[in-house]
C-alpha cells in the first residue's frame, strides 16, 4: 500500500471492453497516469480493406506529459501490437517481461519504429516505485509463458490488472501461477480489481493444455500421411507441444510463415521453447522427406492460421498444398467474425482429400479462464469494487453476475464503455463523465486516415458498384465537346445493358445542355443535377443504386 495520500483514482478503459482485443486501460492516481497493454483488434467484416484496429489514444497524447510508463501484461497482439503506433505519438518507457518486450521490440522493428524508446525489463518479483503508487507483478497461466498481472498500490488498497489468465492446476515451469502471492495480495486488502472476461460465458474450469498435449500426440501418432498444423504464432504452449509430440513420433517440423519464424527465432534463442534444433528443416525441403516423416508448422499473415490454411486447400499457396491422406489440425479458434471462413475452410481441406481435426476433438483450449476460474481470481483477491473487462459487453455482463453470485454487493461492480471516467471514492464507484474514445483504423501505411466516410463509400462500391459520367465542355462556345462517356464497373454488364447506358448518356446530355442555355451556370449544381436524375432513373430500372460519380471538364 502506498504511504503517501492519494486524492483522486480514476479507470479510462481505452480499448478491450465491448470488443475482442485492443487492450488497453488507463489508470490515473492523482497526476500520474499508468497505461497497462496497448493492443491491437482485427477487423471485423464491415471493415472493408481494413488491416488492423487500434485505440484512440487522444487523451494520452494531451496528457503525454502525466503518463508514467505503459505496462505490458504479455506477449499477443492484443496486448502488444499497437504500441509501434502509440510510441509515434507518446514517448513513455515501456515495462513489461523479458520475453514480452523481445516480441515487442520486434514488432517495432518490423513497423520501422525510429522514436528513442526506453524499455524496462521486470519479473513476478519486481517493486516499482513512483511519485503517487508502487508497482509489483505476479506471474499468471495463459497461453505464453511470462505473462503477468499488474498491481497498483495505491493509499485506499491495491488496484489489480488480471491481463490474460486462467488456472491449470496442470501447469508447470514457465506457464505456472503465482497463486499464493495473488491470495497474499487479496489478503493485504484490494480495491479495485480488473478482470479478464474472455470465458466468462462459459461454465466450469478450462480444460487443461495436459488434455491437449496427449490428444495431439494420438493424433500424431495416428496420422498416416503429412501433419499440417495451424496455430496463432504466439500461442508458444502449443507451439512447444507440437515440437514434443512431432519428437515423440520421430517427425521433423517446417515452419511456415514469416510471423512464426520471428516469434520461433526469439522463444528458442532465450530459452522459452524447447526444442532440438535437428528436428527443424526448410520448408522448401519438403520433398526429401517422406510424408510420414514430417510437421508443417504454419501460421499467416498477422498470425492468423486460418486464411492460410484455406490458400493452402485451395492450392494458391506458394510453398505447400493440402493433398489426399494429409491431416490437418486447427489448434486456434477463428478471430471473429471469421467463424464462416473457418466453415469454408474445413470444406474445402475435405475436398482436398485430407482429415480435419479440429476444436471439439480436444487439441485446443482456450487461454482464458472460465467461470470457476474467474470465481477463483474473486476469492483469492476479495476485491471492494470490480470492473470486468476484456470481452464483449455480454461476456462482461456474465462476469459482473458471477462477482455478484460471490457476494459481491451490485453497486461496487461497474460494467464499463469505451472512454468512460470510472471514480472512486470512499465507498462509492461511479462514471465521471467521458474522455474520447474508439477505433484508430490502419490501412497500408495510412494510420486513423480511413474514417468512416471512406468505410461507407467502401460498402457502397461493394453492394452496387460505381457508374462514372464523363463529360468535356466548351465553356466559350457553350456546347459538349465530347462525351457523355459512361464507365460502370460492378454495377451493370455493360454488353448486356445497352439500353440503359443509352438513355443514361441521354439524361446527362439533357441536363448539361439545359445548364449551358443559361446566362451563368455553376459545375458543382451540373454534377448535382446528374446525380439526382441518375440516381432516380437508375433505381427505377435496376432497384440498385450505384454510387455516381460525375465528372466535368473543360478544353
Amino acid at each position: 500500500m502506498s504511504k503517501r495520500l492519494n486524492e483522486s483514482i480514476k479507470v479510462i478503459p481505452l480499448g478491450g471492453v465491448g470488443e475482442i482485443g485492443k487492450n488497453m486501460t488507463a489508470i490515473e492516481i492523482d497526476h500520474e497516469i499508468f497505461v497497462i497493454d496497448a493492443g491491437l483488434m482485427f477487423p471485423e467484416n464491415e471493415m472493408l480493406g481494413i488491416d488492423v484496429v487500434i485505440p484512440d489514444i487522444t487523451y494520452l497524447e494531451a496528457n503525454r506529459e502525466r503518463v508514467k510508463g505503459i505496462f505490458l501484461t504479455h506477449g499477443h497482439e492484443d496486448a502488444i501490437g499497437a504500441l509501434g503506433y502509440i510510441l509515434r505519438k507518446i514517448q513513455a518507457p515501456v515495462y513489461g517481461t523479458k520475453l514480452t518486450l523481445a516480441l515487442a521490440k520486434a514488432r517495432l522493428k518490423e513497423l520501422k519504429v525510429k522514436e528513442n524508446v526506453k524499455f524496462y525489463t521486470v519479473h513476478s518479483d519486481s517493486y516499482l516505485r513512483f511519485d503517487t503508487v508502487h508497482v509489483s507483478f505476479f506471474r499468471t497461466t495463459h497461453s505464453i509463458p511470462d505473462s503477468v498481472g499488474v498491481v497498483i498500490h495505491t493509499s485506499e488498497g491495491a488496484i489489480v490488472h488480471t491481463g490474460d489468465f486462467k488456472f491449470d492446476q496442470a501447469a508447470r515451469g514457465l506457464y505456472q501461477p503465482e497463486i499464493g502471492k495473488m491470495a497474499a495480495i487479496g489478503e493485504k486488502g484490494v480495491l479495485l480489481l480488473l478482470s479478464d472476461s474472455m470465458e466468462a460465458e462459459r461454465i466450469g474450469h478450462t480444460p487443461s493444455d495436459e488434455v491437449v498435449a496427449r490428444q495431439l500426440s494420438d493424433a500424431f501418432h495416428s496420422a498416416k500421411g503429412r501433419i499440417i498444423v495451424a496455430s496463432f504464432a504466439s500461442n508458444l504452449i502449443r507451439i512447444q507441444q507440437v515440437f514434443d509430440a512431432a519428437s515423440e513420433n520421430h517427425r521433423k517440423i517446417a515452419v511456415c510463415g514469416k510471423s512464426i519464424e520471428t516469434v520461433l527465432t526469439i522463444a528458442i534463442r532465450m530459452g522459452y521453447l524447447d526444442v532440438n534444433e535437428d528436428s527443424l528443416i526448410h520448408i522448401q525441403d519438403l520433398h526429401k522427406f517422406a510424408d510420414d516423416e514430417v510437421v508443417i508448422l504454419s501460421t499467416g499473415t498477422q498470425g492468423e492460421p486460418i486464411e492460410v490454411i484455406q490458400k493452402m486447400a485451395k492450392g494458391n499457396h506458394k510453398l505447400v498444398s493440402i493433398k489426399q491422406g494429409d491431416t490437418v489440425i486447427l489448434t486456434a479458434n477463428p478471430s471473429p467474425g471469421l467463424e464462416l471462413l473457418l466453415g469454408k475452410t474445413v470444406n474445402l481441406i475435405s475436398r482436398a482429400g485430407a482429415t480435419v481435426l479440429q476444436g471439439e476433438k480436444k487439441i485446443h483450449v482456450s487461454g482464458h479462464g472460465c467461470q470457476e476460474d474467474l470465481k477463483m481470481m474473486i476469492n483469492l483477491m476479495k476485491p471492494k469494487f470490480f470492473i470486468p473487462i476484456q470481452g464483449e459487453y455480454r461476456m462482461l455482463f456474465s462476469h459482473a453476475k458471477v462477482a455478484e453470485s460471490l457476494g459481491t454487493p451490485r453497486q461496487n461492480i461497474f460494467i464499463p464503455e469505451k472512454g468512460e471516467i470510472i471514480e472512486i471514492k470512499g465507498d462509492r464507484i461511479r462514471s465521471g463523465g467521458r474522455v474520447q474514445a474508439g477505433n484508430v483504423l490502419i490501412d497500408g501505411i495510412g494510420v486513423g486516415d480511413v474514417g468512416n466516410i471512406v468505410l461507407r463509400d467502401r460498402k457502397l462500391l461493394s453492394q452496387d458498384g460505381i457508374f462514372i459520367v464523363v463529360v468535356t465542355l466548351n465553356k466559350k462556345e457553350k456546347r459538349i465537346a465530347s462525351g457523355p462517356e459512361i464507365i460502370s464497373r460492378g454495377f451493370v454488364y455493360v454488353r448486356e445493358s445497352e439500353q440503359l447506358m443509352e438513355e443514361s448518356t441521354q439524361i446527362v446530355a439533357e441536363i448539361v445542355d439545359k445548364n449551358m442555355r443559361r446566362e451563368t451556370f455553376e459545375w458543382s449544381n451540373i454534377k448535382q443535377e446528374i446525380r439526382d436524375h441518375l440516381n432516380t432513373y437508375l433505381y427505377e430500372k435496376t432497384k440498385r443504386r450505384p454510387m455516381i460519380l460525375p465528372i466535368i471538364m473543360e478544353v
